[in-house]
């Protein structure tokens, strides 16, 4: 894996500031495990609440965690005074989200000054078995000088 070298000193905290205020993600129980220069890993324990009719957690959650840890894993090698975007992304659904609990792994792929290319990938975790469940390519945005758009 290729080494990033971040723009700030607190790309930690900033990230950890930043997902503190992510509402969605706190309902749905997602924590962050691994910040790294231009890599962020979060888990989230099986929730019912979450799961689509037949009991596996939904499409759309396994979507929204993977591009969040894609989006912070930009954000840790973004300057002190930006904010992150998604610009376009795609997911591949490999397996069935089954599993006790859920890992969302997010890499930077090549880093721009505005422009950043992410992957993801998601894995179910049960009885000590890991399993990939889905991929998912990002394209994210280095947003500067708006303030409705902040770290």
């Amino acid at each position: 894996m290729t080494e990033f070298t971040p723009k700030t000193t607190d790309y930690i905290q900033r990230v950890t500031d930043s997902f503190g205020r992510q509402a969605a993600l706190a309902t749905m129980g997602v924590r962050l495990i691994t910040i790294e220069p231009g890599k962020v890993i979060m888990g989230m324990d099986h929730d019912d609440r979450f799961t689509q009719q037949h009991g596996f957690i939904h499409a759309g959650v396994t979507t929204t965690v993977l591009d969040t840890a894609c989006g912070y894993a930009a954000f840790s090698l973004m300057p002190a005074d930006a904010g992150v975007l998604t610009v376009e992304l795609k997911t591949s659904l490999l397996a069935l989200a089954a599993g006790e609990t859920f890992v969302f792994e997010g890499r930077v792929l090549k880093p721009g000054r505005t422009i950043t290319f992410c992957e993801g990938e998601a894995f179910a975790l049960n009885n000590g078995t890991r399993k990939r469940i889905a991929t998912l390519s990002a394209t994210m945005m280095t947003v500067l000088g708006r303030d409705d758009v902040k770290s």
